[in-house]
């Protein structure tokens, strides 16, 4: 199972830098749109559709399978501090589960309209040109992937371990 987790560790890593990336690119590409705007009279056109639609959405998602490996994803924290080790061993695997059927939803719904998007050719007009947007339609079923993958492999690893309460046999 942990080689497993390692194996995936790799893309999990790999989109974490990609929305750094997306994110120093996005200050990067603001900071010289005000200046064109500011100094020369002439931002740089489409910086707004660009932001929103890729940028944005690359910071925004790409992180949350880290996020989910990391252990800093929604916890039930408030019941840590009335349970057993074993009480707080179930809840943790119980909202890993239900972060999971959030996330199979949430694929499934960002699958569909990825799907429509594409074949729709999807492009939104920035200034007088025309920027192409359904490629980043894809990016929130593949984080919301690589977030169930995780989830999924820490479930049953965990579920293997047996609580933490329990001698082993």
């Amino acid at each position: 199972m942990n080689r497993l987790l390692a194996l995936l560790d790799i893309p999990i890593r790999f989109c974490l830098w990609a929305a750094i990336a997306a994110g120093a690119l996005m200050m990067l590409h603001v900071t010289a749109d005000v200046a064109m705007r500011t100094l020369f009279n002439s931002p740089i056109e489409g910086t707004t559709e660009v932001v929103a639609a890729y940028y944005m959405v690359m910071v925004a998602y790409l992180p949350w399978a880290y996020v989910a490996a990391n252990d800093n994803h929604i916890v039930a924290g408030i019941f840590k501090q009335i349970g057993t080790p074993a009480f707080d061993y179930w809840v943790e695997i119980g909202v890993k589960l239900l972060t999971i059927t959030y996330l199979a939803v949430f694929i499934f719904q960002t699958w569909q309209a990825s799907l429509q998007r594409t074949a729709a050719g999807e492009v939104w007009q920035a200034g007088t040109k025309y920027l192409l947007v359904w490629p980043t339609r894809w990016l929130l079923p593949l984080a919301g992937g690589l977030m169930i993958a995780h989830l999924l492999l820490r479930v049953i690893a965990d579920l293997a371990r047996g609580r933490p309460d329990k001698a082993p046999a």
